[in-house]
């Protein structure tokens, strides 16, 4: 399964009532699309999985593969910490037409390294769907390691996984020993090309919501042998990057998206919105560092 290799993390837009806002996401999905996206992630950290109903992310998923209509592949975000709930919504969502499904390493309870190779085994075996793993511990509290994911690999099922443990060298022991048919993609705007440049396939990305064009840029400048040309735009996104996560994301990139124009509503308590300060010092960085990456 190629998913490409500048994916985004989709935020969920929400209208002034704070439901979602499906008309929203539909204009959302083609701007990103037509914006340096190759597919799209939805219902992960970025979209506010944790307060979305089981309906919601449903119809969430029917909407954006509707939109997109295989422009671009899906990937809808049916993980959780608990197994079989994990395991019926991914069957439920089997119907939506997403391409695959990312499941996110299991938060508050902690599992063992078996007790996680079980728990995404089991899900895999669930679905015929392409699986992605979510490796992301300052979230989760737990720490997938190389072993278990390289063991996860052998699954016929997962093919990929995202990681955002920010530990290069597992990433490399990873796509060291790992099926050369499976993808690893960095969780971290900030090492997108460092882990470019150790074999990763790209990145899933927040930042691409506002610097798809960029990174895209910076992605087909690598893959050319341009190392220098992409590591100067690599340079220059980082500011942008950091300001999109001065605050708890997704705060930051759906207060950027509502300045260009790009209505995307709020976000759910326990989230909350900028205070004016912070909106104007995310201005003044875009507005800084936008034209120079462009």
């Amino acid at each position: 399964m190629n998913f490409g290799q500048v994916l985004t993390a989709m935020v969920t837009p929400f209208d002034q009532n704070g439901e979602v806002d499906f008309n929203a996401a539909q204009s959302l999905v083609n701007y990103l699309i037509t914006n340096g996206s190759d597919g799209l992630v939805v219902a992960g950290t970025t979209g506010e999985s944790p307060t979305l109903t089981t309906d919601e992310k449903i119809n969430l998923f029917r909407c954006v593969t509707e939109a997109a209509d295989g422009r671009v592949p899906i990937i809808a975000g049916t993980g959780s910490n608990n197994t079989q709930a994990s395991i019926k919504l991914t069957r439920q969502v089997e119907q939506t037409g997403v391409d695959g499904i990312m499941l996110a390493a299991p938060y508050y309870n902690k599992p063992s390294q078996e007790g996680l190779f079980q728990h995404f085994k089991a899900i895999a075996d669930s679905t015929s769907l392409p699986v992605m793993l979510y490796n992301i511990p300052g979230r989760s509290a737990v720490n997938m390691s190389a072993e278990t994911i390289i063991r996860l690999s052998k699954v016929n099922n997962i093919v990929s996984v995202k990681e955002a443990s920010g530990d290069l060298d597992a990433m490399a022991e990873i796509i060291s020993k790992t099926p050369n048919d499976f993808t690893l993609y960095s969780g971290d705007d900030g090492l997108a090309l460092p882990v470019l440049s150790i074999g990763g396939a790209g990145v899933i990305s927040v930042a691409s919501h506002i610097t798809g064009n960029e990174m895209q840029r910076m992605v087909q400048h690598f893959n050319n042998g341009n190392v220098q040309e992409a590591a100067g735009i690599h340079r220059t996104l980082l500011p942008i990057m950091k300001a999109l996560f001065a605050q708890p994301s997704p705060s930051p990139v759906k207060e950027a998206l509502n300045m260009k124009g790009i209505n995307v509503g709020s976000v759910r308590l326990p989230m909350i919105p900028l205070n004016d300060d912070e909106k104007i010092q995310l201005q003044q960085i875009l507005k800084l560092n936008i034209d120079k990456a462009s």
